[in-house]
């Protein structure tokens, strides 16, 4: 093969990655880019009255009692769902994995269910089972007339599982994927040599899905860090902000209030906290790699 020939082809290779290319750029890097311009500005609704902040926003940011309340609310979802997410889900679906391929489907589309539903229909669902009066909840635990979202002590474990209850139909359906790729032959070995259920999971089924298992932590942990339709649907960040989060605030802050530029600033503080934590999360799942 030509040279010539060689470099068309690439050039054409090239050329079908443009349309993604365009895209990619127009509707991810130039944002990014404006949100870090406007964070460092003060912003209206009058563009006339915008005036250049400085770090204005972020020192602000982190004088503000709403902003470090939700911050440590977000830093709760995510540090109880992510886990408990990842964890539940393997478990699943190590059961899943071992029951016939008819029985494996149907429960693969249970548990996806609740990914594939309305999140407003869903949320309806869960607002219905926490009804002081007529809730599920209160009718199996025998608490008529306890407000479960009306409670500060209560309401941000109510928004954490039903997290919980939506994060998992994916991870499950990954995990079972992962499962029937892992090597049977090295599993037949080891039993052969006489090694326990754990010890096979552990020396080789679990080396052989630690990429889905950093996929999955890797999703749930931006997701929990997004999470905004089941706070603005059932709490709208009560009682008494105590199911805020900083997606909320930064909508809070841009619908209610229209101060663009401090809204921009949180945007960029939380892409750096999620891509902190993502990247700690590669450098743990490599090191056990």
């Amino acid at each position: 093969m030509s040279k010539a020939l060689v470099r068309r082809e690439t050039i054409s290779a090239y050329l079908f990655l443009l349309p993604s290319l365009f895209f990619f750029v127009g509707f991810v890097v130039f944002p990014m880019i404006i949100c870090v311009v406007y964070s460092f500005l003060h912003m209206g609704l009058n563009s006339s009255a915008t005036t250049f902040a400085g770090f204005a926003n972020y020192i602000r940011m982190f004088q503000d009692p709403v902003f470090i309340k939700g911050f440590w609310n977000t830093v709760l979802i995510v540090v109880v769902a992510v886990p408990t997410v990842t964890a539940f889900s393997l478990w699943v679906s190590s059961a899943i994995y071992q029951m016939n391929a008819l029985t494996r489907s149907f429960f693969r589309c249970v548990f996806y269910l609740p990914v594939v539903t309305g999140t407003v229909a869903v949320t309806v669902v869960w607002k219905w089972m926490f009804n002081p009066y007529n809730g599920l909840l209160n009718q199996i635990f025998d608490s008529v007339g306890f407000d479960w979202l009306g409670n500060e002590k209560t309401a941000i474990w109510c928004i954490i599982m039903i997290l919980f209850t939506t994060s998992i139909g994916q991870p499950i359906v990954l995990y079972v994927a992962a499962l029937g790729n892992v090597d049977q032959s090295l599993i037949e070995a080891a039993q052969v040599d006489g090694a326990t259920k754990l010890q096979v999971f552990w020396k080789i089924k679990w080396p052989q899905i630690m990429p889905t298992t950093l996929y999955i932590l890797i999703i749930t942990t931006i997701n929990s860090f997004q999470c905004f339709a089941l706070i603005q649907l059932l709490t709208s960040g009560g009682p008494n902000g105590s199911t805020s989060t900083i997606m909320y605030y930064i909508f809070d802050t841009v619908y209610r209030y229209q101060d663009f530029g401090y809204a921009n600033a949180m945007g960029v503080v939380l892409a750096l906290i999620i891509a902190v934590f993502s990247a700690i999360q590669f450098k743990v799942t490599k090191s056990d790699n």
